[in-house]
Formats: structure tokens, sequence, C-alpha cells
């Protein structure tokens, strides 16, 4: 099928480049469509945002809770309100002073039901390699005996009722399409007449013959790095930035594409200089953003891990690993990221690896496995002369030193199956990481978050100042979030778990359940939830997608009916953290809070976040939002903060405000360091020397030795006077200068910020 390339925007017609001062993620369904976006947005102008950043709106499978599963890319999804709501919640943002981000989906698209709703796959089954659309789609055809194969039936095809009605072949509400001139054949000659073969759900690891998203199958990938599919696929969303309704885009799933790079390059061309693009790249602690590539930066995971890990004590984490040994017996980070990859790999992706190693040649099977296992990142890009040499290493101790280097031969000169490969590894690393290890490993649930490293969860002060020096200098557009719609717990249910880094004894009870691994998880979840509404019900929900995501004892595919109904009976009655404890999440809470609004980057603030957010793992973090509307027209009416929520809110919207009316503050970036026996209890830097912010971090460690203790801050060269509203007057209009008492300065508080006069 081919089409005209999209036409790059002309210089005078492209907006000027933009970077959002910060955006704001709202996840868009049918029970939220746009319009009832367009209400808050008033709201949200008042806030302090400059961007509303949107869940995707192309046309997806009907009653999509997230709207990942996208069906027709030329069309603005009816359920949410077609593109005349996009329109008006455009224009309306606009009036407001805001603009809009979509999140695009380029790796994939859904298998739904009915399957034509996606109408170049259902041309492709009916029409096999010869149809127009078949170049779409990422299908091995020769794996499947010439038949795209389908693991969409319940059960073995010739149990299930598959029967010709109307014109198609029917399963339940399924259709498929008939091949011309097949209709009148009995079932069996029938069926293996068409292009496609219908088959149960538990052949997708040996018989699977298309490229999915992770290891869902109801999710196809689609090949865009072909001009008439990238053309075809992004002509709407570059129509609606072209028409100034979206200022930016953020790419999903990146990592899964052939050619990231290659892909982006398009993009930028066919969007224009104008266009804020970032990506949802996972980026180990030590990799560092591909600097070629033409994009403001990351969604921002990177950034999540450093401030999580700025507020974890590492002698408690590791003293918590030991207790969580001793007490459930598995195996240490290392180890268990490993089994994790192997299972995943050589079962959930057994076709993919199949695949991969029919193209490499069985003499080198065993080192494309050994790779992929080791690869200590989540892919490789094209053209790159190397592979890392910790995972040559220790692949070659498996499977062999010529062997490894037959595969690093075949990856440099065959780029098909070098793409492959890589698209292969980010799966399987997403996969067994995100969604198993992170679920099986468990001494402080915190550090189990994506781009996170359980196995050294604590980021010290000078490792946080570092990454941000590099941010301000390299990436200064980059997005920064601490929750998202696919965090597994919000950054408050993070910032109470990660508490207990300070106090460990608190895990040290007695327990006596069979499995002391989900009893450990449901204690340190419980008290991350605390007395949130419905805790028990979402904390039970929670624990059992964990159970079965974990694998050791259920799984989704193979469901341990009785070990599954004594999950709930874990969830215990709700849990609040001692006093002291209490105190020290709020500190926390209210830190993680500070440094991601002022740190370099692009803040994003997820649906109610802005108020203390306690949510678990999807779909609990996916609920209706709740907007603080009441609470900040209190605030704004001079009300003092009542309690941690409301001083979040208050802290949330003072940052979000001066990002929007003062963007020349938030330039550049300078640690500034504390003085004293207590100096590494403060988190403080400036910006653009006129905006100064300062974080308690550990502050359960810091009272239990005594407070600050004449710990003092050398202010940089000015006046400061603080930003944050004040229950004392007296405070309100304090004015500092030079060398500063940290206790004088936070005035009891465990954040403060200044301007400088």
């Amino acid at each position: 099928m081919s089409q005209p390339h999209p036409t790059p925007a002309s210089e005078s017609d492209l907006p000027k480049p933009v970077t959002p001062a910060s955006t704001y993620r709202l996840q868009l369904r049918p029970e939220f469509p746009f319009a009832a976006a367009e209400a808050a947005v008033p709201y949200l102008a008042s806030l302090g945002v400059s961007h509303l950043h949107l869940s995707p709106v192309l046309e997806a499978a009907p009653g999509s809770a997230h709207g990942y599963d996208v069906t027709d890319h030329s069309r603005v999804r009816a359920e949410l309100g077609g593109e005349p709501g996009l329109r008006a919640l455009a224009a309306t943002a606009r009036a407001h002073g805001l603009g809009l981000v979509l999140d695009i989906v380029p790796n994939h698209m859904a298998v739904p039901t009915p399957l034509r709703l996606n109408r170049p796959l259902w041309e492709v089954l009916r029409d096999g390699p010869g149809s127009p659309y078949a170049r779409w789609f990422d299908i091995d055809w020769e794996a499947g005996g010439g038949q795209l194969v389908l693991p969409l039936l319940p059960g073995p095809a010739d149990s299930c009722d598959l029967r010709v009605e109307g014109g198609v072949l029917r399963h339940g509400e399924q259709e498929f399409p008939l091949r011309e001139g097949t209709g009148e054949l009995a079932l069996p000659e029938l069926l293996a007449a068409q292009w496609y073969r219908p088959t149960w759900w538990r052949e997708t690891a040996t018989a699977l013959n298309y490229r999915r998203f992770f290891t869902i199958s109801e999710l196809i990938g689609v090949r865009v790095e072909e001009p008439e599919v990238f053309t075809a696929t992004h002509a709407k969303v570059l129509e609606l930035v072209r028409d100034g309704v979206a200022q930016g885009l953020r790419i999903d799933h990146v990592d899964g594409l052939a050619d990231p790079e290659e892909y982006l390059g398009r993009l930028r061309a066919a969007a224009g200089d104008g266009c804020w693009v970032v990506v949802e790249k996972i980026l180990a602690r030590h990799e560092r953003l591909p600097a070629g590539w033409p994009v403001a930066g990351t969604t921002g995971y990177d950034a999540l891990h450093r401030v999580d890990g700025v507020f974890t004590d590492p002698a408690g984490a590791a003293e918590l690993a030991a207790r969580y040994r001793e007490s459930t017996g598995l195996p240490q980070w290392t180890e268990t990221a490993r089994a994790c990859a192997r299972e995943v790999l050589t079962g959930d992706l057994a076709a993919e690896l199949g695949a991969l190693e029919r193209r490499a040649g069985a003499e080198l099977a065993s080192a494309v496995r050994e790779l992929l296992i080791a690869f200590p990142v989540y892919r490789p890009y094209p053209g790159e002369p190397e592979l890392p040499p910790q995972a040559l290493e220790r692949a070659a101790g498996l499977a062999g030193p010529v062997a490894v280097a037959g595969v690093r031969e075949l990856l440099l000169r065959d780029p098909a199956f070098a793409a492959r490969f890589a698209q292969t590894s980010a799966a399987l690393r997403a996969k067994s990481l995100e969604d198993r290890a992170f679920y099986r490993y468990a001494p402080l649930l915190s550090a189990t978050e994506v781009g996170g490293e359980p196995g050294r969860p604590a980021v010290s002060p000078e490792e946080f100042h570092a990454y941000c020096a590099a941010l301000a200098r390299d990436w200064p557009g980059t997005g920064t979030v601490l929750s998202t719609h696919d965090t597994k717990r919000s950054a408050d249910v993070r910032a109470r778990i990660s508490a207990l880094s300070q106090a460990p004894e608190l895990m040290d009870v007695e327990d006596t359940s069979p499995d002391p691994h989900l009893a450990w998880v449901a204690r340190q979840t419980a008290l991350g939830l605390g007395r949130a509404p419905e805790a028990v019900p979402r904390l039970a929900d929670a624990l059992l997608k964990g159970a079965r995501e974990a694998a050791l004892h259920t799984s989704w595919t193979d469901r341990n009916e009785e070990y599954e109904t004594g999950v709930p009976g874990y969830a215990p009655a709700p849990l609040d953290l001692p006093a002291d404890l209490a105190e020290a999440a709020r500190a926390n809470l209210l830190g993680m809070a500070l440094l991601h609004l002022a740190m370099p980057g692009v803040p994003e603030v997820y649906q109610g976040a802005e108020t203390e957010y306690r949510a678990l793992v999807d779909p609990d973090n996916r609920r209706p939002a709740h907007f603080p509307r009441g609470a900040l027209a209190r605030l704004d009416a001079g009300a003092a903060p009542d309690g941690p929520a409301e001083e979040k809110l208050a802290l949330t919207a003072a940052l979000l405000r001066l990002r929007r009316d003062r963007p020349e503050l938030f330039r550049g970036y300078a640690p500034v360091a504390a003085r004293g026996p207590a100096a590494g209890h403060l988190v403080a830097f400036t910006r653009a020397a006129g905006l100064l912010v300062a974080a308690t971090r550990l502050s359960h460690r810091l009272a239990a030795s005594g407070g600050w203790r004449g710990t003092r801050l050398d202010l940089p060269p000015g006046t400061w006077a603080p930003a944050l509203p004040s229950t004392s007057d007296a405070k309100s209009h304090a004015q500092y200068s030079g060398s500063v008492d940290v206790s004088t300065l936070l005035a009891g508080r465990p954040v403060g910020v200044w301007l400088c006069r």
C-alpha cells in the first residue's frame, strides 16, 4: 500500500519551539472522556501546570481503560468524544494558557474483538502475504507454515465451536475473515485453507509467529520502520500537531521499534522542531540516553529512581535485605533477576527465542540465549560496535567464546537479526524485571519500581547532584516523574515504605504463615497504603496480581486456585506507621515532591498526585481522578495547610506557578553543601542562582542522632526570602544571607524554598 510521505511543515507553519514548564497526566477512558478533561481545565490552570498530558486518544478496543490497544490510527477515539471533543478540549486549554501533549503508540496495535475493528489486520488475515497491509506487521509466514497463528481460542481448535456464519468464521463474539473461495469447504479443509490458524491460547509460547508487545498476544507489533506504515499510522497525529491541537508527543515503548533513532528522525522531520518529544525509555542506572536521538529526553523513570533513592537509607536497606532472606529463604537480587530472565526467555518468550535461534543456527543458539539473559540494559541499538563486556564475558562462560563471537559477527552483518535481537531483549528485560523479578524480590518494595535497582536502592546526595547537573547540561527538557499509570506504587505510598529503611526493625514480626514472602509484601504494602479508602480490598487485589506476576506459587497462565483462595487473607487491617516514622514519611513525601518539582527537566504531576495520593499497581492507579479544587481555593484564600496532603498541595502549586511564571529561575544547577554533624541529611541546590531549595533526608535517623546540632548552610550571595506560605507572619517575612543554621532556615519544616531578593 503506497501512500505519500508526510510533508514536513514549513517553517512559517511551525509553532515556536516550546518546552513545557510542567505537564499534568490525565488518564482518559469512556468514564472520563474529553469533556471531563475540559471541565478540569480551569482548576489545572490555577494549579500552575502548562500542559495537559493525555493518555492515547486514537481509536482503541471498545471499553479500553487505557487506550494503548489502538485499532485505527486515522480516527480520534469515539468513546472519548471523537475529534470534535479533542479539538474542543484543546481550544479550552488554549484559552486558559495550556497546551496538550499526546501519548502515541507506534510499536503495536490491538488484536481486538471483533477482529474487523483492526482493518489492516483483518485484510491480512483475509488476503495473506499478498495483502497491501502485509508489510504492516512482523509476521514470520514460514514459521507458521504459511499461516498467521492466532492464539485466541479457549481450548484446542477441535474442541471449540468454530462455525461459518454470515460470511465469516465465528467463535463466540470473535469473527475471522474467510479467504476468497473457501466459504463452502468443510470445516477442517476450510481451516487449512486460511491465511491464519486459530489456536488455543496455551500454544502461544511454541507456535506464535508474529511480534507482539512483551508477552501480550492481543497486541501485534507494527513495522513502523516501513515509510508507508509510518505515514499511515502517523497522519492523524501529525495533523493534530500541525493544526496546533497538540504541542508535544510522548512516544510509548520506543525500545520495541526496529530502529528507534531512525524512527525518531522521521518523526522529527514530519512534526517539526516546535514539537516537544520525549520517549518512554527505561535507562539502567549507569546507562545514558543515546546522544543522537532528536528528542528532549525520556519520560522520566531515571529521575524517579534518583529521587526515591536519595530518601532511602543504604544501611537500613541492607538490613532489610538480610531480614528478608532470613524470613523467606529466597535468593539475593542478582540471582533473582537472572533466574527470572531465564524463566521468561525460555517460557513466555519461547516463540521469540525460537525465531532468533532458527535464524542464528543450531551452533549459535545457546550463545543467543545466554547473551540475552546476560544483557545489562534493555537493548542494544543499530550500529553499536560492541556489546557490553559483562554480557559477553558471562555469556561466553556459559555458551563458549567461539559461539558468542559468532553471534557478535551475526549482529554486525545481519540488520534484520540485530533488530529482532534488540526487540526481544527489550521485551525480555521488561517482562523479567518489571513484571516478575520486581514482584519476587521484596526486601524494600519502594525500590521495586520501573527503572530502579532493588539490589542497590539508595542514591547518595553526591550521585543525585551529579545526575541533576548532567540533566541540566545535556537534557534540560527531559521529562521527570514520580507517579505514573505504570508505577506499582504511587510516590506517596513509596514515601511511607522507604521510611522503613530507617526503621527496619518494624519488619521483624513473628510470621508463621505458609508463604512468608507474601506476608512480607502484604505488611509493607499495608504500611504504605495506610488508612486509604477501601484499603483492604485494594490491597487484596494488588497482592493477587503480585502473586501471579511473581510466579512462585501461581501465575497468570497456570493458576493455583487453592493458593489464590488464601491470598486475600494476607491483607491485614489498615496499618498505621508509628508516630515518629509517620513524621519521617511526611518528610519523604514533601522532600520527594520538592526535588522533583525543582530539579532540572519537565516535571509531570500524575492525576490527583498534587495532593497526597496513595495508589497501588494498575488498575488501582487508573481510578478516576480526584481534583482537590476546594483545598486549593482555601489555600489561595490564605488558609494554612491542614496536614501533609494540603502541605503537598501548597508546595506543588507554589513550584508549578513559579515554573510557569518565572521560567528563568529553572535554568542551570548548582549543589549547595551543608557543614556540620548532620550535613548528610540535607539535599540543597540552586537553580539559576535565584531559586534555592532544601530537603531533609533520612529524618528519622536525624532525630535519633540529636537533630541538626548546629549544622549550617552557606547561602549563595544575596538575600534569600521564603517562597512558601507560612503560618507565622514573622517567618513569612524572614530574610537570610551568609551562613545560616539549618534548624533556623527550615524553621521546623522538612523542606524549604527561597528566592533571591
